[in-house]
C-alpha cells in the first residue's frame, strides 16, 4: 500500500512590504488557504522578526503549511506539504496569489509515494 503526498514549494516576488510584514494577517492567510485546500489545522506557530519578516506555520493532520517572508525584498516563500489524495493544495495557491498579489510566482510540485 502506498501513501501518496504532494508538496508545493511556492516562491512569490514583487509583493507589497506591508502584506509581508503583518504576522496576524499572514496567519489569517494561512488559515484561509488551509480552508480552501480542505485540510485540517491542528495548531499554529509564528514569529515576527525585528526589524522585519515573518515566519508562520500551520501544523495539519495532512502535514504542514508554512510561509517565510522577506518584506524588504518583496519576497515570500511558502511550503505546502500534504499527505493523502483529498486535499487541494492548488486552491491554496490561488489564495496566496489573491492576498499577496505577487508580480511573479514560481511553483515546484513534488510528488512522493511511500510504500508501506
Amino acid at each position: 500500500m502506498a501513501v501518496d503526498s504532494l508538496r508545493l514549494v511556492i516562491e512569490m516576488r514583487g509583493c507589497a512590504y506591508d502584506r509581508l510584514n503583518d504576522r496576524e494577517a499572514l496567519l489569517q492567510l494561512l488559515h484561509k488557504a488551509a480552508k480552501a485546500a480542505d485540510v485540517h489545522v491542528l495548531g499554529e506557530m509564528s514569529h515576527q522578526f525585528d526589524p522585519q519578516g515573518v515566519t508562520a506555520i500551520l501544523l495539519l493532520s495532512e502535514s504542514h503549511l508554512s510561509i517565510h517572508t522577506w518584506p524588504e525584498k518583496g519576497y515570500a516563500s511558502a511550503d505546502f506539504f500534504t499527505c493523502g489524495s483529498n486535499s487541494k493544495p492548488w486552491l491554496a495557491l490561488a489564495i496566496f496569489k489573491e492576498v499577496l498579489q505577487p508580480r511573479q510566482t514560481e511553483v515546484r510540485e513534488l510528488k512522493h509515494s511511500i510504500e508501506a
